[in-house]
């Protein structure tokens, strides 16, 4: 008997990236915002290789299904591209990686540009809308921000 395959969280810089996972990152990316959601946008934007950037995501063996960076934006940290392969749609990997996601970024604050149906969802992770909804290649967002934790000292 084989054992039941399963997903694998894993992060890396870009410089830890192997060609292969790159490559399956940027198909998917394409495969979901440019093909599914018809956005003709060039995705790979020169962020993904910045110093501070992390990539995150889920993968069985080479086959990335679900996937999201943190950016570091001038003090801020902002989470983006969050992305899960239809065929893992509803296996929670999407809050897994935001989870993952805030684990990451620890005590900072952090901000995203969620897609306005899903402003509950992230809203479960304690992101706010703190500014009015917008249109992104046809489709409605709202900015979203997670305040940081203070600690004690």
């Amino acid at each position: 008997m084989h054992p039941e395959p399963h997903d694998e969280l894993r992060v890396a810089s870009f410089r830890d990236l192997d060609t292969t996972t790159l490559y399956e990152i940027l198909k998917l990316r394409s495969e979901v915002f440019v093909v599914e959601q018809e956005c003709a946008y060039l995705d790979p934007d020169g962020r993904d290789n910045e110093p501070g950037t992390r990539h995150l995501w889920f993968a069985q063996g080479k086959k990335v299904r679900a996937y999201l960076r943190i950016l570091s934006d001038h003090g801020v940290e902002r989470i983006g591209r969050v992305v899960t392969a239809p065929e893992a749609r509803g296996a929670g990997l999407a809050g897994r990686l935001i989870t993952e996601a805030i684990t990451v970024i620890g005590n900072r604050p952090s901000v995203l540009h969620a897609q306005a149906h899903l402003s509950d969802f992230y809203g479960r992770f304690g992101y706010v809308v703190n500014g009015p909804e917008y249109l992104e290649d046809g489709i409605p967002h709202v900015p979203m921000i997670r305040e940081g934790s203070r600690s004690a000292q």
